[in-house]
């Protein structure tokens, strides 16, 4: 797996409580303009901005596009983020439910998407690649990662516990989900230079979360590489930002449907339809959740 380190563009300490979000996807424009609310360092302003604007709006407007770009300028202007001036790996830490996970921040290979090399599990739909794809243009930049999940290996995790150790760039607990949030930053060359070298013989990683931000990702590198005649494949288009947690440390979490309409079948048939494509158990009546890998 090709990944390379990258200046990060993030806030100075003492803003970084008041930038924070919660990831564009997982509430809506409502939400976003209710906690950012009399808050205007948050994110939400660059990840949802349509929360600039009168409630209604169409958050698909390309105006709505063009105040991500401009609110992400301001940002930078007013020194709310602040890019670093040396390339950098990252660790990103999140403390959920008693149970720490340690990320590797990096910038993964638009061609390792392209190629499978990066593995995926859902499908994509195109609006929602082309909304994240408009994101991703007007800002130049990738403004929220996405969630890999690496083969484990001691090595990588040697080197990140040796940061872990010390004193953290970062280190907050959310006041909304009581989350808590470290941050460490990678900076000697030879450490940076051996996770490259790590990452290097892995054979693939694998998309945890975040299908759509990596394909707006990837096909926007696409498109640039095929803009530029004198393409060479090392300009940052050619990479996107990821979090890599190692498998061993991932928490598998239940994926729920309720069916509405059995489509004019009977309990009994929808059933033994549904036998001819998955495992079917009864587990009574108290809420199940898997214990185990393949349950």
């Amino acid at each position: 797996m090709k990944i390379k380190p990258f200046k990060g563009i993030r806030p100075p300490k003492k803003y970084v409580e008041q930038v924070q979000s919660r990831p564009y996807d997982v509430l809506n424009s409502a939400e976003a303009r209710a906690e950012a609310a009399g808050n205007e360092k948050s994110l939400y302003h660059i990840i949802k901005p349509e929360i600039d604007f009168p409630e209604g709006t169409d958050e698909h407007d390309p105006k709505v596009y063009e105040k991500a770009a401009q609110n992400f300028q301001m940002f930078q202007d007013k020194g709310w983020l602040v890019q670093d001036g040396k390339e950098h790996y990252y660790i990103y830490a999140q403390t959920m439910n008693g149970k720490t996970q340690y990320g590797l921040v990096v910038c993964a290979y638009v061609d390792d998407y392209m190629t499978g090399k990066i593995k995926k599990h859902e499908l994509t739909r195109r609006d929602k690649e082309e909304d994240r794809m408009k994101h991703v243009r007007v800002n130049n930049a990738n403004i929220e990662p996405v969630f890999f999940a690496y083969p484990d290996n001691k090595d990588v995790d040697a080197i990140v516990a040796k940061y872990t150790k010390g004193a953290p760039e970062y280190d907050f607990t959310a006041k909304l989900d009581g989350f808590r949030h470290t941050f460490w930053i990678i900076d000697d060359d030879a450490d940076i230079r051996r996770i490259t070298e790590l990452f290097a013989a892995m054979p693939a990683m694998y998309i945890a979360d975040g299908h759509h931000r990596s394909a707006a990702a990837a096909l926007v590198g696409a498109e640039k590489a095929k803009q530029n005649p004198n393409h060479r494949g090392d300009e940052e288009y050619n990479f996107f930002m990821a979090v890599c947690f190692p498998a061993n440390q991932l928490t598998i979490i239940d994926y729920n449907r309720v069916v509405k309409d059995l489509n004019g079948l009977s309990d009994e048939e929808f059933l033994r339809k549904l036998s001819e494509d998955f495992i079917v158990e009864k587990k009574g009546k108290e809420i199940f959740k898997p214990s185990r890998l393949h349950e």
